[in-house]
């Protein structure tokens, strides 16, 4: 599985999902759909959204927003997602057998799923 980092910065506290196995433009989409939504709010889209990349943002959410109950002591309640981004990860590059003794390339990309929330006042 993959690997997330913490950090609590300020006022806010952010959580970052590492070597993600799905490509970033497919991660963005998800992330577009819960930026700047209140957290709960943003679980419950995920919970019903039919994207696989829905998953893995719903687990750096969470994630963040634990950071930000035991890291710096802010409200649940309160906290939205101020940031979220995709950052490409290094891409495997494989190779399929083709016809005549020919390689056909394979990328399989992954991503760093970085989340923000901060508190609302």
């Amino acid at each position: 599985m993959a690997r997330t980092d913490t950090a609590v910065v300020g006022e806010e506290a952010r959580a970052i999902a590492k070597h993600i196995w799905i490509a970033p433009r497919k991660v963005r989409i998800v992330l577009d759909v819960v930026r700047g939504k209140d957290v709960e709010e943003a679980l419950t889209l995920l919970k019903f959204l039919p994207k696989r990349a829905s998953l893995m943002v719903s687990k750096a959410i969470k994630s963040a927003a634990a950071n930000a109950e035991q890291n710096h002591g802010m409200k649940r309640d309160s906290l939205f997602v101020a940031e979220a981004f995709a950052d490409g990860g290094p891409t495997l590059k494989r190779h399929q057998p083709r016809q005549r003794g020919r390689a056909f390339p394979i990328k399989q990309h992954t991503t760093h799923i970085t989340v923000v929330v901060r508190e609302r006042r």
